[in-house]
C-alpha cells in the first residue's frame, strides 16, 4: 500500500482543518520546506500537498513553495486545490508536479478534464470528496446530486487510473477511516486505484486499510498530532 504524507498549505503555513472548515485550523509548522525535509529524511519520495488558498481563490498562491519542495528536495509531489481549467493543469505539470488532483473542474468543465485524462492518464488524479454520500467540490462548499457511476464511467473510459477519495465527515477528526466506504468503492470500480484520505488516527487504521486492499492512503493529522510516527508508516509501506 502506498502511504503518502500530507502537507496542507494555508498562507504558506503547514496546517490542518477540521472537516474543511477554514475557521478551524491548527498550524503545525511555519516552514513547509522544513516539514517536507522530514518526510524525505524518513525515506519518503512522494508526498501529497494541498493548496488551501487555491481551493478557495482558484489561484495557485502556494505554488512557489511547492516548486521549492520539488526542486530543492527532489520529492515527487501530487497536488490539488484551485485547479479550474486545462490551462491550470498544464501550468502545474510544467511546474514539475507528478500528479494533479481535480474535483471542481471534473464537475464544472468535464470536457476539459476528460481531455486532460486522455493526454496524461498517469498524472491525473480525481479528487472524489464525499459529504453525506454526495460528491463535494469547490473547497467542499458545494455538492452534486449526480450518481457516482454517471460521474466516473466517462473518466474510466478516457483512461483515468487513480482516485483520491475523502470522507469529509471524518477529515481531521482522527475518528478512523471509513473502511466500508472504501471497500464499496473498490468493489464497484475495480479498475481504479483508490487512495483513502480522512480519518486516519493510528497505525491500526493503516493496517486495516492495507488489509482491505486499499491502493494508497494519505496521512496528515495523525502524524502531526503524534499518533503515528514516520518510521512506523515507512515500515508498513514496505
Amino acid at each position: 500500500m502506498n502511504i503518502i504524507p500530507a502537507i496542507d498549505l494555508l498562507d504558506g503555513q503547514v496546517v490542518r482543518l477540521i472537516k474543511g472548515d477554514y475557521s478551524q485550523k491548527t498550524v503545525y509548522n511555519q516552514n513547509a520546506l522544513d516539514e517536507a525535509a522530514k518526510f524525505k529524511s524518513a525515506g519518503f519520495s512522494h508526498i501529497h500537498v494541498v493548496d488551501l488558498n487555491g481551493a478557495k481563490s482558484g489561484r495557485f498562491e502556494n505554488l512557489p513553495i511547492i516548486r521549492t519542495i520539488i526542486d530543492d528536495l527532489g520529492l515527487s509531489v501530487q497536488t490539488g486545490g484551485g485547479v479550474r481549467s486545462r490551462k491550470d493543469i498544464d501550468l502545474l505539470l510544467e511546474a514539475g508536479l507528478s500528479g494533479v488532483i481535480c474535483s471542481s473542474m471534473a464537475v464544472k468543465k468535464p470536457d476539459e478534464w476528460i481531455e486532460a485524462i486522455s493526454d496524461h492518464p498517469d498524472k491525473m488524479i480525481l479528487g472524489l470528496d464525499l459529504k453525506d454520500g454526495k460528491m463535494a467540490y469547490g473547497g467542499w462548499l458545494e455538492t452534486s446530486d449526480e450518481p457516482i457511476e454517471h460521474f466516473l464511467n466517462p473518466m474510466i473510459e478516457a483512461g483515468l487510473k487513480t482516485v483520491l477519495s475523502t470522507d469529509i465527515s471524518r477529515d481531521g477528526m482522527l475518528s478512523g477511516p471509513n473502511i466500508d466506504m472504501y471497500k464499496d468503492l473498490q468493489e464497484r470500480f475495480p479498475a481504479l486505484n483508490w487512495i483513502a484520505s480522512g480519518g486516519v488516527s493510528n497505525l491500526e487504521d493503516l493496517v486495516n486499510l492495507k488489509n482491505a486492499g486499499s491502493y494508497g492512503v494519505v496521512v496528515g493529522k495523525a502524524y502531526y498530532e503524534g499518533h503515528i510516527r514516520l518510521d512506523e508508516m515507512m515500515n508498513l509501506k514496505k
